[in-house]
């Protein structure tokens, strides 16, 4: 209801800009060609010059370099770098040429440049409205220091976000335009800048990746990484849910050594931590060295160089890191729970097991769906656990660029620096973000609407 509201108020608004120019006086119907007029002919003159001067810059800079820059993000440069004759020094020299990837930039800066102007210009129609609404219900005109003086009181939250605002868009926004744009071009190792150019080639990446060559490689680790997330999201929230349990128990002795001990655990970062357990599981490390002095392998245990191995050992490592996490969060929940259902519950002859199952459990899953989500998204993107692991090995000659542990985020790591495919790890990035937000908005609508049942 919110954002139908917000949209019928728009257009409304964008009716009363129009109808403006029929109603208005010349000054006001001026604004929409020169910007400020409206401004100046009501001795606003400061804001109004501001306007003008804004505009004529930007009209200037679209024809000295707007347009170029335009033209050249259509074609993506037409002079490749070449070799050329020199006359004076009689040999080929090196010529330098159209760098595809600058282009590309400075044309999406430019875009970025235009889509400003016309705020900027709405801004300006605004305000001779707003001059043209105060002269017809013969109100006096805020002066440049009440204008001044707004943006620290009503308008605050102009000058507050004005400057993130700002950053936001340069990098933010501006480089996420660049990376999308990336996936419709030919930007790959053998169309690299500034020796060779790129060109727009549509969607056909996206072919390639899901029903082309790239799709033996994106379907095999796209499963790897669903499969990985599932587990790793599971096993971290039933172990730590149990682990909870079991040290909140009655008659427990040391409740707070154990809480201590687990969220110790915490404290260290998980890049030390995950360094320590490669080491550990190593080859030549402490767990195969352990097995082999007690006679139970006669050989290491390739706990990272065995694909099925290596990925078993990845969810076991990761339980280290995740279940803390949980244990935590669940004895919150289970320190704050009614123990009226309880005893309600054991009155009426329920054992320990139907209390957890009915009463204990769906309350634990009710608070933490959330987290349970964001750690799912979190372990579809966990680039740490597997790149200081396993580096995405071991290798695998059937897959292009990715190895047999290797999620779609460290497949994008490598195909951005190992492979320089820059618009397949593109489209890889476009994949994973579709995927992460549908499953965001399908879970998060399902958690909603469960819980107004609940209620």
């Amino acid at each position: 209801m919110m954002f139908r509201k917000k949209k019928h108020s728009t257009f409304e608004e964008h009716i009363k800009l129009t109808e403006l120019f029929g109603k208005a006086d010349g000054a006001t119907k001026a604004s929409y060609v020169v910007m400020g007029a409206a401004n100046l002919a009501n001795k606003q003159y400061l804001k109004g010059i501001l306007f003008l001067l804004l505009e004529i810059s930007y009209v200037t800079w679209l024809f000295t370099f707007g347009l170029k820059a335009y033209h050249n993000m259509i074609t993506l440069g037409t002079h490749a770098q070449r070799l050329k004759m020199d006359p004076k020094l009689g040999i080929e020299v090196l010529k330098p040429g159209d760098n595809s990837m600058l282009l590309l930039l400075w044309g999406m800066l430019a875009l970025i440049i235009t889509v400003l102007f016309i705020l900027l210009y709405r801004v300006n129609l605004h305000s001779a409205r707003r001059i043209w609404e105060l002269k017809q219900l013969k109100t006096k005109l805020p002066t440049l220091r009440e204008d001044l003086a707004s943006l620290l009181n009503e308008k605050m939250y102009v000058t507050l976000m004005a400057i993130p605002l700002t950053g936001v868009l340069l990098f933010t926004v501006l480089p996420l335009i660049y990376m999308i744009s990336i996936a419709f071009t030919s930007y790959d190792h053998n169309h690299l800048p500034p020796k060779n150019l790129f060109s727009w080639v549509g969607f056909s990446n996206f072919g390639n990746v899901i029903s082309g060559d790239m799709a033996s490689t994106f379907f095999p680790v796209l499963a790897w990484t669903l499969c990985w997330a599932v587990i790793a999201t599971i096993s971290s929230f039933f172990l730590g849910v149990i682990l909870a349990m079991m040290i909140n128990a009655k008659g427990i002795r040391g409740k707070k050594i154990f809480r201590t001990i687990f969220i110790l655990t915490m404290a260290i970062p998980a890049i030390i931590s995950l360094l320590i357990m490669k080491n550990m599981f190593d080859d030549g490390g402490l767990v195969n060295t352990f097995l082999m002095n007690l006679g139970i392998v006669k050989q290491a245990v390739p706990f990272f160089t065995d694909p099925w191995i290596a990925k078993i050992t990845i969810i076991v490592v990761n339980l280290w890191i995740g279940i803390p996490a949980t244990m935590l969060v669940t004895t919150g929940i289970l320190q704050n729970q009614s123990q009226d259902q309880v005893e309600a519950a054991e009155i009426d002859g329920a054992n320990k097991f139907q209390i957890f199952k009915s009463i204990t459990f769906p309350q634990i899953l009710f608070v933490m769906a959330p987290s349970l989500i964001q750690q799912f998204i979190g372990n579809v993107n966990n680039f740490n656990v597997i790149y200081l692991l396993t580096g995405g090995g071991p290798a695998n000659s059937n897959y292009y660029g990715a190895g047999s542990t290797d999620l779609l985020i460290t497949w994008l790591y490598n195909l951005t620096l190992n492979t320089a495919d820059y618009n397949l790890a593109s489209v890889i990035g476009i994949l994973i973000f579709i995927l992460s937000a549908v499953f965001s908005l399908v879970a998060y609508k399902k958690v909603s609407n469960s819980g107004m049942e609940a209620l």
